[in-house]
């Protein structure tokens, strides 16, 4: 099992093909915000959804760039200091989960690193001399500036991290004693190597609001957490959280995958999608493709189960896809496939049409940098 992982893990050793990777994934995160809001506007997506989504969103992109400085120099290093990118070339095309994890840990450590590091302007200076007084290339200053930029860009926070908790985002009352709110965390999917959001709507009907509620909001974020694996169902999800929280009321759960990606100088993909990369034939920032997918599983309806001796509690029945005859397997309400991709693949997508694609929806990137959509 160790060994097929390996196989289908690529190590990013030469410098100049790891700035095509990060200038890549630089320009396909700088599309997905505009995904969001095409959904925003076709009332997909809510406001509260947009803000959620879209800090997500921009952590991933945050975090693809504390990954570029960090690779720099790849290949150009002596020894390991320089160290290569790992990246999942079948499943994902993303970074493997390890790199988040090592990337955490050095978030933990950065302050220290930085305390011991020149400030920027000195190591400016130093390589503005070396430049002029050696007629060489300072190549352990741009590394040691490489670094310094990543130790800096950990200590943002902000970034897209393996595991970012569950915070409660407040949505007003339902009736005159329950409270709504927005629950969101999001996980790097060891299993898949992907970036995947949560979004849950869930009724409060407990004395205290969830997140001042010292017992059960620690509880919650503890469950959900460990629930964060996209090979579990929505289903799964909801009826274990509504089963351990009597007094926390699921009404809507939604999970977004995003990617993997596809890319014929960086991914080995098989079907339809390696046929159109290699047809399109598309310049150096244009040969990829993104999927996005978004789960939902709604309430239809609740009951009531004996608690105890003399008490009851509501529990809710989850609505499964009704039209595809797939609602127990796919654990779902709806799922909405969607690929994002420039125009030139989705050219040869459109004059192809492969089967599996018909009813994937197409978001297509202008090169002036709008957003298409097409059913």
């Amino acid at each position: 099992m160790k060994e097929a992982l390996t196989r289908d893990h690529a190590e990013l050793s030469d410098a100049r093909l790891a700035r095509r990777y990060f200038a890549k994934f630089e320009a396909i995160t700088g599309h997905l915000g505009r995904v969001a809001a095409e959904m925003h506007e076709e009332r997909r997506f809510s406001k509260a959804d947009m803000t959620i989504v879209g800090r997500y969103l921009q952590g991933i992109s945050w975090t693809f760039q504390a990954l570029a400085n960090k690779y720099l120099l790849t290949g150009r290093v002596e020894g390991l200091l320089g160290g290569e990118l790992t990246i999942d070339r079948v499943e994902s095309g993303f970074p493997v989960h390890g790199e988040l994890l090592i990337m955490a840990n050095d978030a933990q450590q950065a302050e220290r690193h930085l305390r011991n590091m020149p400030e920027a302007s000195e190591l400016k200076d130093h390589m503005i001399r070396q430049i002029l007084s050696e007629l060489t290339i300072p190549t352990k200053l741009q590394f040691a500036m490489s670094q310094r930029l990543y130790y800096e860009e950990l200590l943002t926070g902000e970034l897209f991290w393996a595991q970012n908790d569950p915070e409660a985002l407040w949505q007003g009352t339902v009736g005159d004693e329950r409270r709504h709110f927005l629950v969101h965390w999001a996980v790097y999917d060891s299993q898949v190597n992907l970036p995947t959001i949560y979004l849950m709507d869930v009724e409060d009907s407990g004395r205290t609001a969830l997140p001042k509620d010292q017992r059960r909001w620690p509880e919650a974020q503890r469950h959900l957490m460990a629930q964060g694996m996209g090979g579990l169902k929505l289903l799964t999800i909801a009826k274990g959280f509504d089963q351990d929280f009597d007094d926390l009321h699921p009404k809507r759960l939604r999970r977004i995958h995003i990617g993997p990606m596809y890319s014929s100088t960086f991914t080995s993909q098989s079907g339809p999608i390696r046929e159109v990369l290699e047809k399109a034939n598309a310049p150096v920032g244009d040969d990829w493709a993104l999927a996005w997918t978004v789960e939902e599983l709604e309430s239809e309806r609740v009951t009531e189960e004996r608690s105890g001796w003399f008490g009851t509690v509501e529990r809710e029945i989850f609505a499964l896809d009704p039209f595809s005859g797939r609602g127990v397997d796919t654990g779902a309400t709806r799922t909405e496939r969607a690929i994002i991709l420039p125009q030139r693949p989705y050219q040869v997508l459109d004059e192809m049409s492969p089967p599996g694609f018909r009813s994937v929806r197409k978001f297509v990137v202008s090169p002036n940098g709008r957003v298409l959509s097409y059913r």
